[in-house]
């Protein structure tokens, strides 16, 4: 039987903040480079989203009015995230999308109530956090690499789980040590870059676990993945080396 997997990109035309949409080409193609067929549809302001069919789900970032305007228009489908997240939907939010995962979050002084999907809220500080990134986390063999900028403090409650511990650059809060949240099949981060085709070891995770979901077998055949992992090993080295310095 032909695999067929649906990915639902939530307000693409507002959350797209460092290229995040190459998140989903880049699953999109390894899916194609397996055979295993592929429908990318986009969810805009005003539409009412299904994700009844959707295996994974994508929020990107986006500065605060765009987070704000998405954040309003996802509140009114909470229902259906819920029940989606609920029933193992493959869940990836990247920066501002991450935060809005969360109990609340502050939108300058106002404090935001979020979608309440993790255990979570996100405060503000100065100074933003901007800097490379690498974290280690269970669902990659390889150490996560990207970019983050960020004036939000994200914390996890009891609940929630964090994607990874930073080994260079600052994470959540700049503090912990911790980066991102892993709750079940949904993974938020502030890692920006775009993440996915870096780090090929995330974007199969996300691809197994829809997989497992939907037809009960998750087998990846393998890809060769010499420049992705190169390019990956290069920016983990020269970071983690001291080779690259940052105010």
């Amino acid at each position: 039987m032909a695999r067929k997997l649906k990915i639902s990109h939530l307000f693409p035309e507002l959350l797209n903040l460092y290229g995040d949409s190459g998140n989903i080409l880049c699953l999109s193609k390894r899916l194609e480079w397996r055979g295993i067929d592929c429908e990318v549809a986009e969810v805009h302001v005003g539409d009412r989203p299904s994700l009844s069919d959707v295996d994974i789900a994508f929020i990107g970032g986006g500065s605060d009015r765009e987070q704000r305007i998405v954040c309003d228009a996802l509140l009114a489908e909470h229902d259906e995230l819920k029940a989606f997240v609920d029933d193992g939907g493959v869940l990836l939010a990247v920066c501002g999308g991450y935060q809005l995962l969360g109990e609340s979050y502050l939108m300058g002084e106002e404090k935001v109530a979020g979608l309440g999907l993790v255990d979570m809220w996100t405060d503000r500080k100065e100074p933003r956090l901007i800097s490379n990134i690498v974290i280690e986390s269970e669902i990659s063999p390889q150490p996560i690499v990207g970019y983050e900028n960020h004036g939000g403090r994200t914390h996890l409650g009891s609940g929630a789980k964090p994607l990874g511990r930073v080994l260079y650059g600052n994470g959540n809060d700049g503090a912990s040590g911790e980066e991102g949240c892993l709750a079940g099949n949904i993974v938020g981060t502030y890692i920006h870059g775009p993440l996915l085709p870096k780090n090929p070891g995330v974007a199969d995770w996300l691809i197994a676990r829809a997989l497992e979901r939907r037809f009960g077998d998750a087998t990846l055949g393998p890809l060769d993945d010499s420049v992705e992992l190169a390019a990956n090993a290069v920016m983990a080295e020269r970071l983690l080396s001291g080779k690259v310095k940052e105010d």
